[in-house]
């Protein structure tokens, strides 16, 4: 399994509705709004680098309200 953050800027005021359209996506563990530079952080998990992109790309991004993201894959050393 990969897991990663995926860090969400919104437009203004659609953090809350954004965290909790992501949230319903399966593979989506956990989805907060925040604040600081970013609006909503994302812990997400998939099979491979390549599922996990496509989760990205595919389904996450497409969220209405989204206008970035940074996905920040969990390492282990």
């Amino acid at each position: 399994m990969v897991q990663a953050y995926i860090l969400i800027q919104t437009e203004v005021g659609k953090a809350t509705a954004v965290a909790l359209s992501i949230s319903e996506i399966p593979g989506v563990l956990q989805a907060e709004d925040v604040t600081g530079p970013y609006d909503v952080i994302v812990r997400a998990e998939a099979e491979t680098v390549d599922d996990l992109g496509r989760l990205v790309v595919a389904k996450v991004q497409q969220v209405e309200g989204i206008t970035r993201t940074l996905t920040c894959p969990v390492v282990h050393l």
